[in-house]
């Protein structure tokens, strides 16, 4: 898992120059669009929430002991708790919106790669556009089910005095891994069904982790990292995934649909 999370990671490695090579920064106007746009509104969100839901839980306690205390925690847990939920709708709102711009990024990638034109001599799953956005839409709500589903117990973790810190750790690869997921999906879309990807992108979890801690480390940058986080990320991940598909010999089967 840890060496699968490394070759994630470095498949970042060049993504600048290989975007510019391709000339693939035209295809990113509209979902850095998309990304600066989604990231204010929750922004803003987050920064009128945060202090309501902290004094929310501080309404746990009754007793009169411990109540500065207790208060003070709470604020830092809704705090978290905020900036948790706001990473995972933003992460993805843009990967569902963006889906049918980034199938043209992956395309080229994976031409450059393999040589042949996904288009006209390899033989793959048609899509239109609406096709490739209800794909987005059906995948990135799955993934929030389940990420949401894993939030909830990971957050009650913070509560446990000594071990409460693995919460933030576990928090960061569960939105990891499912950035990952989402990016991977762009190239994995052309390829294979929506029950087959989600088991593909299931047997290169580390792949996927390693592809979403840099992207949420991405997000940690003020402004600049909400407009470069999709180029380098889906450049990355649609880099490492047609790696993946060449060594086990998907690119040449015909996939149904």
């Amino acid at each position: 898992m840890l060496h699968n999370i490394i070759k994630g990671i470095k498949a970042y490695a060049g993504t600048f120059g290989l975007i510019s090579k391709l000339g693939l920064w035209k295809y990113f106007g509209i979902p850095i669009l998309i990304s600066v746009l989604t990231a204010f509104g929750i922004g803003l969100l987050a920064y009128g929430l945060s202090d309501d839901l902290g004094a929310f839980i501080s309404r746990i306690w009754i007793w009169e002991w411990g109540k500065e205390t207790f208060t003070t925690i709470s604020e830092v847990i809704g705090g978290i708790t905020i900036i948790a939920i706001g990473l995972i709708l933003y992460k993805h709102i843009i990967m569902a919106l963006s889906a049918p711009f980034m199938n043209p990024v992956s395309e080229r990638i994976e031409q450059h790669y393999t040589g042949i034109d996904p288009k006209e001599q390899h033989i793959h799953r048609e899509t239109t556009f609406q096709e490739q956005l209800w794909r987005g839409i059906r995948i990135n709500v799955r993934n929030l089910a389940k990420e949401l589903l894993l939030t909830i117990p990971i957050l009650l973790i913070s509560f446990i005095p000594l071990i409460g810190f693995l919460s933030t750790i576990l928090l960061f690869l569960v939105q990891a891994y499912y950035a990952g997921f989402g990016n991977m999906d762009y190239t994995l879309e052309r390829h294979f069904k929506y029950r087959e990807s989600i088991d593909f992108v299931s047997s290169h979890k580390g792949i996927a982790i390693g592809n979403g801690i840099v992207f949420m480390l991405f997000l940690l940058i003020p402004v600049i990292g909400v407009i470069l986080v999709l180029p380098l990320s889906v450049t990355a991940a649609s880099t490492k995934t047609v790696e993946l598909l060449k060594s086990e010999n998907h690119l040449s089967i015909k996939q149904n649909d």
